[in-house]
């Protein structure tokens, strides 16, 4: 097997925060011999923003060891959003040559991908020995075209793209899960079940609705805007998973044909077999009616069996 040797290290580096924002540090034993400071952005109120890291990390193969200067910075639940570089500081491949503007581009898009086939792979299986040239053994171990792998790195830096995927997507995240826990509070959960984050919001629908889809008392008007927000995939999500007593009332069932009015048709169907499981008013059994006419034959078929329950 390929010997190689990967020596990481983390270094403090001035921080990029900026503004009036607040910083709490925390420091993560990752093994007996490595300990990294973890950083959490505040605002003003003290309210969590996102994590970051200012990373130092010496890249060591075979026998030449090249420094690796970024910070990375993560949403509230650790999902990796991007890197910069501290000031005066560049990346370079592994003949000295510097980054172009489109290998940063590269090295972004990379990053962004958390199915990237590097989650299976060893840096032996991507690399000859005493080069940075990519190996054709990689077929074998990944199932994958050498193409396919040579679109997720740069030329000359695969080292350097494997090695900050594995620490975007590593040991951290976990313990960002961990601390923002921390934070709970009726606040965090409001604000996460408004963000356009999604990964937010269905973090907090684990936490405001139990295992039979009752919604906490005070979040019934998040749940609302989640279903009827322009999110097709979390809104049908949130839709399923709640209780059908949530359909239940007048105020309710007016809101929930507003919403089906302005739905897109996906929706539309879902809401419609939401309503399988509802005792409609005869408000709503009349708007049910009235929309007969202008339906295609598969939101009709729905609407008829709602009209016979």
């Amino acid at each position: 097997m390929l010997n190689v040797v990967l020596f990481v290290a983390f270094l403090m580096i001035p921080s990029p925060v900026l503004g009036n924002e607040k910083v709490r540090e925390f420091q993560i034993v990752e093994n007996d011999t490595l300990t990294y400071t973890l950083k959490l952005a505040l605002d003003e109120s003290g309210k969590p923003q996102y994590f970051y890291r200012n990373i130092f990390t010496p890249v060591c193969y075979t026998n030449e060891c090249k420094p690796v200067y970024v910070n990375f910075y993560w949403d509230l639940l650790g999902n990796y959003m991007r890197y910069d570089l501290p000031k005066d500081k560049i990346l370079t491949k592994v003949d000295h040559d510097e980054f172009k503007p489109e290998d940063y581009e590269k090295l972004q898009d990379i990053l962004a991908q958390p199915n990237s086939i590097f989650a299976d792979l060893e840096m032996e299986d991507l690399i000859v020995k005493g080069t940075e040239d990519l190996s054709d053994s990689v077929d074998a171990k990944a199932g994958a075209t050498l193409k396919t792998i040579k679109n997720q790195v740069i030329d000359g830096a695969v080292y350097t793209c494997f090695t900050l995927w594995k620490i975007a997507y590593g040991s951290a995240v976990p313990e960002m899960r961990k601390i923002i826990e921390s934070y709970k509070s009726e606040s965090l959960l409001h604000s996460f079940l408004n963000s356009d984050n999604y990964h937010y919001q269905y973090w907090a629908m684990e936490k405001v609705l139990d295992q039979k889809g009752n919604v906490r008392k005070g979040y019934d008007a998040d749940v609302e805007r989640i279903i009827g927000g322009k999110n097709i995939f979390i809104a049908k999500n949130a839709l399923q998973r709640v209780n059908s007593t949530f359909l239940s009332g007048t105020s309710r069932q007016n809101w929930i044909w507003e919403t089906y009015e302005k739905s897109s048709y996906a929706l539309q169907i879902a809401i419609l077999k939401k309503l399988q499981s509802v005792t409609v008013n005869e408000s709503l059994a009349n708007k049910l009616k009235s929309g007969l006419e202008k339906s295609n034959e598969e939101q009709a078929s729905l609407i008829k069996q709602i009209l016979t329950k």
